[in-house]
């Protein structure tokens, strides 16, 4: 957790050159500045131009420079995180305090992106970024901030649209017609829709929101900020007007209020970013009258300033418990508030981070030992975090699946848990333990992220922090905190837990399902639209109507060609990669898929012992760290075993081992020495949200306890003990956290469809949410009535994917500072792997079902009481194969289309019928998908794509040369993200060469085939693949949504040609589960 942004906080998301500088740039210059506040007073004197330098840091274990400069003339924060870097990233952070409930954060943060002063169109900003090696822009709206983010292959794009971004931010246009179709508009039919309306929908009865808008209520007092719901309550939103967010932007958005943090490399260094700003964006903000310096007469800082900071100690205990709608009402969740640390105390807070690692981060760890690792858990995790605020930070413990009979007592067994611990006092080797563990994940993530992994910091600072910049060292330096925490005594450790969590009065706010409030609330959300539609009567609804299609009609004014021209397309070579030495050795007796080039990594390899009878690909870039993968395949997994595999990962690291040395170790020595031993362990299915057929295992360590990595690999895959204390708490663990996972809308719809798509071979079939259910339930009776039948199904699990012909090992990291990278993993697994022949990679395509070789008419509808909204998956058949000649053509239209301000993005989420609409190609498992997320109205929303692509293919809807440009560009940022750091780099690629099949540079190669994609290849690959998602003939569908939109999703479906089966999450009355209950399809009713 970084001191000055917590990470766990409910944000609020947008659904994701060198002629700019004047030949006269400032150089840089040391210059006192004596008029200027003694709390402005930067701690340097050094100046560039307009700008002061507040601070520059260089913290000691990272290859990063950080300085924050201000400028005098408008009070723009400027921030450079410098390192080495193929991606450039801004954050453009704005403090946002409201004292209501409008959303007037959340909206205008929609709002930015609708075009600007000098951009006045729609979406320009993305067209933009897009043909500037992005992805396209994005945002999101926390409870004190608001952030404009963008990423760029490189530093030509992003220096391009840096100034273009301030624009849009600081000069918005703020429309009536932008209102009306991204906040809130009415529909013909009478009901609400908007983006902002459909995602708060999405969001505003969840357990989750419920509980913190209740805790922020309880917590602060009402001339406090920190109260609001920065998102907008919907009935908040239907009564906000386009007037109340301009005068917001009026007084919030504002260039003393704004700071400008970008991470990564520029050719000159900071003093690029400085010359692009102050040429190009200050004389704007100076042309608008906004030159008034850092402190402005009567400008009061966000929340520092404002009623907002007057907070108190909590006075009493208080507990509140919040109903959600929820049929199954067999678990709740709890929410516990302290008031927290000084917003300046580095120290307790850095050693409340530590703490909750301490007490919550493993099976061993205290709290788990106590509620989790139990036979009858009383919950499934603990998450202990801090919020920063003004003065006294918030402090939280978050609580899920927690049993409905625990809910009222839990908060006091907790609390009683630590008395105890103060009483029996710390564990200071565990405690130096977890200290040296959280060092080396950070040191890693430093590695990995670079300045990036510094940025929350930062924003964190610009919110918070003292703006002389003097708290920004100590912000930074975790290493001095970490050394520090080091050196306390147990007494310090339990005087810290009595401080903050035992000592205070404290909010318990209990979130309580409830079936009866799912009823309700659906009756009530009748009800009020059927009132709606007779208060406005049919000259109303055509009056909504009309202001709707004007509202779309201004939006689809065309962005003249020249003025996207204008913005030019980077080149491809200014990106640059790193690079990766790769060997790969297929095991003796096997022929190696990809050619053994000569390298300083080959001859290292096969310089140490002799060659291996198992597959081993060493993949090596620069790095302080190094990690062993194993990649097993599940292919001769038995069917029946296929259900077993989500407890078999679940316990994975968690069970008794007998080492090779013969030592047998309990789970809870297991669990600490990985913890002590390595930096980071996990286990799942595939990489990268593929190959879901083999089981991955990884293993990160530095690079001297190389050896320790390999052999706990071999120890954990062969000699963990399958018993039933241990099975019996993984699976209690899983059951109770299966009406959680089925709730959430994406979760249920993922399930769904792939039970529709995949036969019984199918892996990730069996691990969908709703075969869980019965099946964990079963599992649970099965271990306490045969436990030796169901630890003989680990056993063939594990006979099973240690098959000699299915596995594989991947190095990736430092292999060059490895002594002996070869015959270590001779010593410690050459006796359990033979030589034998190496199966083909396991593919989603080898386990489809029928429906999914052959997706036609059908169609299944699921009612979910949880969710307000709609997530659909509309299917059909695409390519399969990793090299197949499509698809480069397929890729550029799948962009196209899906792209940040392109053609499903105007047409669907522009007029408000879903939060999100995109396609997708799945080469693994050879299908074309059409997604809606959080849709207000799937029907229409399916019409308008089915309309967007019909009329591409028919020319009726011009497919512009620029649409082409910004869909290759907007490619390379993906591609070159994919590579973006050491560890990216290395494992793509092992997986090009060795589950591919591919070259190791496949991912850039492909780069030049994306350009040489013409209009007609897309047009043709359009009507080939895109447009039978749009007929029932040719695909599927799956739909979840509200219980109130089923009956008349069901009947467009039907209307559209599909055969409709209509589907219920309901409760088993017996034991309180849940199962999918199935009605007769429509066409037989």
């Amino acid at each position: 957790m970084n001191r000055l942004l917590s990470f766990f906080k409910r944000r609020l998301f947008r659904p994701t050159s060198t002629s700019f500088f004047s030949t006269n740039t400032p150089r840089l210059a040391q210059t006192l500045q004596p008029n200027m506040p003694p709390a402005l007073q930067p701690s340097s004197s050094e100046t560039f131009g307009n700008f002061d330098l507040i601070n520059r840091v260089k913290p000691g274990f990272a290859e990063v420079t950080v300085s924050s400069w201000r400028s005098r003339t408008t009070g723009l924060n400027v921030v450079h995180l410098d390192y080495e870097a193929p991606i450039v990233n801004g954050y453009f952070v704005v403090g946002t305090e409201i004292f209501n409930d409008t959303g007037c954060p959340h909206t205008l943060e929609h709002l930015v992106f609708m075009g600007s002063e000098k951009y006045p169109f729609k979406g320009i900003i993305d067209h933009f970024a897009n043909r500037g090696f992005s992805n396209g822009t994005n945002a999101w709206t926390d409870t004190d901030h608001t952030a404009y983010t963008v990423s760029t292959a490189g530093e030509a794009g992003f220096l391009q649209i840096l100034p273009i971004y301030v624009d849009h931010i600081l000069y918005p246009t703020i429309t009536k017609a932008g209102f009306i179709t991204e906040v809130h508009h009415i529909d013909p039919q009478g009901e609400d829709s908007g983006v902002v309306y459909s995602e708060m929908q999405g969001r505003e009865n969840t357990s989750g929101d419920l509980m913190a808008l209740k805790a922020q209520r309880l917590l602060n007092p009402p001339e406090s900020a920190y109260r609001s719901e920065t998102g907008g309550l919907m009935d908040a939103l239907r009564k906000l007007t386009v007037e109340q967010i301009r005068d917001y932007h009026k007084t919030y958005y504002v260039p003393h209020n704004l700071s400008l943090i970008v991470a990564g490399k520029f050719s000159n260094g900071t003093e690029t970013l400085l010359s692009l700003v102050q040429d190009k964006v200050e004389p704007s903000i100076i042309a608008h009258g906004q030159n008034q310096g850092p402190k402005p007469p009567g400008w009061k800082r966000p929340f520092l300033e404002t009623p907002s900071a007057q907070r108190e100690p909590i006075a009493e205990l208080i507990e509140r418990t919040v109903e959600f709608p929820e049929k199954d009402e067999s678990s709740g969740e709890l929410l516990i508030n302290y008031m927290g640390p000084h917003n300046d105390n580095f120290v307790d807070s850095k050693a409340i981070d530590v703490l909750a690692s301490y007490l919550t981060s493993s099976p061993t760890a205290p709290l788990n030992k106590e509620f989790i690792e139990i036979e009858s858990p009383l919950c499934t995790y603990i998450y202990i975090g801090e919020d920063n605020r003004a003065t006294l930070s918030d402090l939280l413990i978050y609580v899920g699946s927690v049993p409905t009979e625990h809910l009222d007592t839990f908060d006091a067994k907790l609390h009683e848990s630590f008395r105890r611990i103060i009483k029996d006092g710390v564990d200071l080797n565990r405690m130096k333990m977890v200290i040296d563990r959280d060092e080396r994940q950070l040191r890693s993530k430093v590695e990995a992220d670079g300045g990036d992994a510094f940025s929350s910091t930062m924003i964190g600072n610009f919110l918070y922090g003292r703006l002389d910049g003097s708290q920004i060292e100590e912000a930074l330096d975790e290493i001095k905190l970490y050394n520090l925490l080091r050196t306390w005594s147990s007494k310090q450790w339990t005087e810290l837990i009595e401080k903050y969590f035992v000592a205070p009065k404290r909010v318990v706010v209990r979130g309580k399902p409830s079936a009866a409030i799912a009823e309700r609330l659906e009756k009530e959300e009748k009800a009020r639209i059927e009132k709606q539609k007779a208060i406005l009567g049919p000259e109303g609804l055509a009056q909504k109507a009309k202001e709707l299609e004007e509202a779309k009609a201004e939006h689809e004014k065309p962005i003249p060609t020249e003025v996207l021209k204008s913005f030019p397309v980077p080149d491809v070579k200014s990106i640059s990669w790193i690079p990766v030495q790769s060997v790969q050795q297929a095991g003796t007796g096997r022929k190696s898929v990809t050619p053994t080039l000569a390298n300083d990594v080959d001859h290292h390899v096969s310089g140490d012992g002799p060659p291996l009878p198992f597959f081993v690909q060493y993949d090596h870039v620069k790095s302080d760290f190094v990690s062993v993968h194993a990649y097993l395949s599940l292919a001769k997994l038995p069917s029946d075993l296929r259900p077993y595999i989500q407890p078999y990962l679940g316990s994975f690291f968690s069970l008794p081992v007998k080492r090779q040395s013969g030592k047998r170790l309990s789970h809870e020595e297991v669990v600490d020495q990985l913890d002590e031993q390595t930096v980071y362990y996990e286990v799942g299915l595939g990489t990268s949200g593929m190959f879901a057929e083999t089981l991955r295992i990884t293993i990160r360590v530095e690079l001297a306890k190389y050896e320790l990595a390999v052999a706990w690999l071999r120890d954990l895959l062969y000699g963990s003990e399958f018993t039933k204390e241990r099975l019996q708490i993984t699976v209690a663990q899983i059951q109770q956290a299966l009406p959680g996972l089925k709730r959430d809308g994406s979760t249920v719809l993922s399930s769904v469809t792939t039970e529709l798509l995949h036969d019984e071979n199918s892996t990730t079939r069996a691990g969908g949410v709703l075969i869980q259910s019965d099946f964990i339930r079963s599992l649970s009776e099965k271990i306490q009535e045969a436990p030796e039948e169901v630890i003989e199904a680990f056993e063939n699990i594990r006979r099973s994917i240690t098959d000699p012909t299915g596995v594989r090992f991947s190095v990736t990291g430092n292999i060059l500072g490895v002594p002996k990278p070869r015959d270590i993993w001779n010593k410690y697994f050459g006796a359990v792997l033979p030589e034998a022949p190496l199966s083909p990679v396991p593919l989603a395509s080898d386990t489809l079902s029928n429906v999914g070789k052959n997706p036609v008419k059908h169609a299944i509808v699921v009612t979910l009481p949880t969710i307000e909204s709609s997530f659909v998956n509309h299917i059909g058949k695409g390519i399969q194969g990793f090299n197949h000649p499509d698809y480069p053509a397929l890729r550029v239209a799948a962009e196209v289309l899906s792209a940040t301000e392109s053609f499903l993005w105007r047409y669907i989420r522009g007029s408000g019928l879903a939060y999100g609409a995109f396609v997708g190609v799945d080469l693994e498992a050879g299908r074309i998908v059409f997604s809606l997320y959080r849709s207000s109205n799937s029907l229409e929303a399916y019409k308008q794509g089915a309309m967007v692509v019909s009329r591409l293919v028919d020319g009726s809807i011009a497919l512009e040369d620029t649409a082409l440009d910004a869909a290759k560009s907007s490619i390379v940022f993906g591609v070159t993200k994919g590579v973006s750091t050491p560890g990216r780099a290395a494992e793509t690629s092992f997986a090009n060469q060795a589950l591919k099949g591919v070259s190791q540079n496949h991912n850039t190669d492909l780069l030049e085939k994306f350009q040489e994609v013409s209009k007609d290849d897309v047009l043709r690959v359009l009507q080939q693949y895109f447009l039978p998602l749009f007929d029932a003939s040719t695909s599927v569908v799956v739909s979840v949504t509200a219980p109130g939109k089923a009956q008349e999703i069901s009947k467009g479906l039907k209307d559209a040609g599909f055969v409709v089966e209509r589907r219920a999450l309901e409760v088993d009355q017996d034991d309180g589960s849940e199962s999918g209950s199935e009605s007769e399809s429509d066409e037989n009713k």
